[in-house]
């Protein structure tokens, strides 16, 4: 009669101490911080339990969030966020240049592990707020500042000088950098893997010319809506041996003879000549002949290409092309779906652009 009952503590103990922990660290990596946060107050044995396990808060996140700056600074002078990796803003609101000297000047120490950072649409944020986030994290590897026009080369500056370990460069949006700004990258972070310049529109083909002659370790490379570039900032493209998706976007002055150019990156994965209203058959036969690997091509809105060309593109892509979008390509007469499938049975996706 007395075995029982000891029997039965012995489990309950089993069960809260091993089973229940384990499920639970299991359970609460899958769930959205915010829902994490909650059950830290269901109750102090929870608490524990999840507090205790270090790689659940590795993570900061309070995107569109309102008063973010102060909840930064709150969240990161707690001790189980001292080895965060990621934190994201974006389109948090309230964050300004102050809280992030806040960061550098009081919590230096819980910056230490950061390798990814998000502010997207911090618009508040200025060169100021950059120096002083970036002087913080010595590993940070990614950095998102999309849609900021306050940042300017001098920001730049401060990322090149402060992050020697960055691969992905989100600058989307940021109208106020230039050509300098693409000399120093190219100058210092050599091992860059992803760069996003859309309607970075003060960039000329001389300082795209510095990024691709240096960066040769770009997978990724986003030039939507530079429409001033021209066919000679792509005569050095050839290097970028690794380059698999390339967005070309609104490109007006690309010519047949810089696509022939870029139909030499051979690794090419996905390509958007959407608008890139001066491409005839002649250039996309070249990407045809010279990008084996192709997944996804946009021709959106270009009057220039025929039925030829997708005669050639089937040849020598058709096992690998999943999304393909004619529309708007007035010289094309067979752009149904069940004659674009004739030629690239493996479509999946007929319309890159709504």
């Amino acid at each position: 009669m007395e075995d029982a009952p000891h029997g039965k503590i012995e489990e309950e103990l089993l069960w809260s101490r091993e089973i229940v922990p384990r499920v639970l660290q299991i359970v609460s990596a899958r769930l959205p911080q915010k829902d994490l946060i909650s059950l830290l107050l269901v109750s102090p044995w929870l608490y524990r339990t999840l507090v205790s396990n270090p790689s659940l808060w590795q993570v900061l996140d309070l995107h569109e969030m309102n008063n973010a700056g102060d909840r930064l600074i709150s969240a990161i002078s707690l001790s189980r966020y001292h080895h965060v990796r990621l934190i994201n803003l974006e389109f948090a609101q309230d964050i300004e240049d102050k809280h992030l000297t806040v960061l550098k000047c009081k919590h230096m120490e819980s910056l230490q592990d950061l390798e990814s950072l998000n502010l997207n649409g911090c618009q508040k944020i200025s060169d100021n707020g950059i120096e002083a986030v970036t002087s913080a994290c010595p590993k940070l590897k990614a950095l998102s500042i999309y849609w900021n026009v306050r940042v300017t080369d001098l920001g730049i500056e401060h990322i090149v000088r402060n992050c020697k370990h960055m691969v992905d460069l989100n600058l989307s949006g940021c109208k106020n950098i230039s050509d300098r700004s693409m000399y120093l990258i190219a100058d210092t972070i050599r091992e860059l893997e992803s760069l996003n310049l859309t309607r970075c529109i003060k960039i000329s083909d001389r300082g795209l010319q510095q990024i691709l002659l240096k960066c040769r370790s770009l997978h990724y490379l986003n030039l939507y809506a530079l429409s001033s570039l021209t066919d000679e900032s792509y005569e050095k493209i050839e290097l970028l041996t690794h380059l698999k998706f390339l967005d070309l976007c609104g490109a007006q002055n690309l010519s047949d003879e810089g696509l022939s150019r870029i139909a030499k990156c051979k690794n090419l994965v996905s390509l958007n000549l959407t608008w890139c209203v001066r491409v005839t058959d002649v250039g996309v036969i070249a990407i045809g002949q010279g990008c084996p690997y192709l997944e996804l091509l946009s021709l959106f809105g270009i009057t220039g290409v025929t039925d030829k060309c997708l005669e050639v593109l089937s040849r020598f892509c058709s096992s690998t092309l999943t999304t393909l979008d004619v529309n708007g390509c007035i010289e094309i007469k067979r752009r149904s779906r069940d004659e674009l499938l004739q030629l690239f049975p493996h479509l999946r996706c007929f319309k890159v652009h709504s």
